[in-house]
């Protein structure tokens, strides 16, 4: 019924300046390593850690899902103008038992119900291999960069010319199952052009964002605009966090405690409703050696134990950006390790005269209860064959946001 194939290889994707049309050509890299330096980072100007050479080869080893990263140069003549950045990762069919099951019996078809079943008796088989455009470890927008002389519907037609090109070169069973292209705050344009390539639009989890008021520099200030409900709540969290000391690690404590990171890692890891990527073992003290001032991490020990720990990035740009988290489940209820995280980001951002922070998807509720907002992020997708077009509904709708109750703590006029 359903038939797969390993990809097909060919070194002639990766012959320098191929053609897209009749101004640009490309050229492919299988590795960030073998990358030039000089052209690469004449696109990026250095601007963005997740686009830099060293962090993408870091990635390149991630696990649990088996994953192959492409690196594209354009140019126009000689000169380059833009750069793309693709994950691919093959998704064994087991993946998608629970994905589907609840779907089964919402949907009365016979093609959806033999699909069940051969996922049953296949869970060890590939499945799905996703061509993604972007990042699927962050949250933004680090799929491409174009020069700003190049306007978004030329830059955008080339980039869906690109994307059909080395998509259909890595090949199962004849095409790329599905193309994601993820994550934008604002609509792609011209919309006609990603409608015309057959490529859907859906939002997935928002992004939660604190922006911190004007003239607020100390967490105690920023509480004090909590409404009197909140206010007391927040005490209540940081009195059950007594008794946890917190210490920002450097370099030398994360290597020696860098098991006891990956344990609390995997607890997080293991929670997540789908499984993508996992990062490799020894990611947090790689980070930390290549970025020693902007990637921090802090852990949380009660009598000396690790018991959790949370990372961010302290950007140029005035953001905090919250990154891997790890905690023991069996303490966080009685104290609060995550929500007390999360106000340790927020605290970290004042410290460091900051003026946003980006706590990331997930757990959006709890996120607004310390005056984070929802920031709606679009992805496109295009299914390539039939079995990525079975998934698309019940995938699009297990990505999309669940119903969740924001919250305001702010009082009255001091929201932000």
């Amino acid at each position: 019924m359903f038939g797969f194939c390993k990809p097909v290889s060919s070194k002639k994707r990766f012959l320098p300046k191929r053609k897209i049309n009749e101004v640009y050509a490309f050229t492919l890299f299988e590795k960030a390593a073998m990358i030039p330096a000089e052209e690469w980072d004449a696109i990026t100007k250095k601007q963005s850690i997740f686009l830099e050479r060293d962090y993408l080869a870091l990635i390149e080893h991630c696990g649990y899902t088996r994953l192959n990263c492409r690196y594209a140069l354009i140019y126009a003549g000689n000169k380059p103008c833009g750069l793309v950045y693709f994950q691919i990762a093959d998704f064994k069919a087991g993946v998608f038992g629970d994905l589907l099951s609840n779907q089964v019996d919402a949907i009365k078809s016979t093609r959806l119900h033999l699909f069940e079943k051969y996922i049953d008796s296949n869970k060890n088989e590939v499945l799905l291999r996703l061509f993604t455009c972007g990042n699927n470890l962050v949250s933004g927008e680090y799929g491409f960069l174009f020069d700003k002389k190049i306007k978004d519907k030329e830059a955008h037609a080339v980039l869906l010319e690109l994307i059909d090109i080395v998509s259909k070169e890595e090949k199962l069973k004849g095409s790329i199952s599905a193309v994601l292209i993820k994550d934008f705050h604002t609509p792609l344009k011209p919309a006609a052009l990603f409608e015309e390539e057959k490529y859907n639009d859906f939002l997935v989890e928002p992004n939660l964002v604190v922006d911190i008021p004007e003239g607020v520099h100390t967490l105690e200030e920023y509480i004090a605009l909590f409404s009197k409900k909140y206010r007391n709540r927040a005490k209540a969290i940081f009195k059950s966090f007594e008794g946890i000391e917190v210490k920002e690690l450097q370099l030398e404590e994360i290597k020696a405690r860098e098991k006891e990171l990956y344990h609390l890692y995997l607890q997080i890891f293991e929670q997540a409703k789908f499984k993508l990527i996992q990062l490799p073992e020894n990611y947090f003290s790689a980070v930390k050696a290549m970025y020693p001032e902007q990637f921090r991490v802090k852990g949380f020990f009660l009598d000396g134990a690790l018991v959790a720990f949370g990372s961010c990035f302290v950007k140029e740009n005035g953001c905090l950006e919250a990154h891997y988290i790890g905690l023991n489940y069996a303490l966080n209820n009685t104290h609060n390790l995550y929500q007390n995280m999360l106000y340790a980001m927020i605290g970290e951002a004042l410290n460091s005269g900051l003026q946003h922070v980006n706590l990331g998807r997930t757990a959006a509720e709890i996120k607004t209860t310390v005056g984070a907002k929802p920031v709606d992020l679009i992805c496109y997708i295009k299914p390539q064959n039939t079995i990525s077009r079975i998934i698309q509904k019940p995938f699009i709708a297990f990505l999309q946001p669940g119903e969740w109750t924001p919250r305001n703590p702010f009082k009255e006029g001091g929201t932000v």
